[in-house]
């Protein structure tokens, strides 16, 4: 079964605005899913989605 967690704890566990999370919502940057109202999300869909993001860092031997 999913772990769903609502905008105030994504807003917590991504040290963000609730207002920043209610934006990418409104421009397909973050999905979720409303249920009774309340905006919920997937734990496992936001640290796949935070993992997409992440960029690779570059090492010190000058590459």
């Amino acid at each position: 079964m999913p772990r769903l967690i609502d905008i105030d704890e994504l807003a917590d566990y991504l040290r963000l605005k609730k207002q920043t999370i209610y934006n990418w919502l409104h421009q397909g940057k973050i999905s979720g899913m409303k249920v009774g109202g309340v905006w919920r999300f997937d734990r496992r869909d936001v640290d796949a989605w935070l993992k997409s993001r992440r960029r690779l860092i570059k090492t010190g031997d000058g590459q």
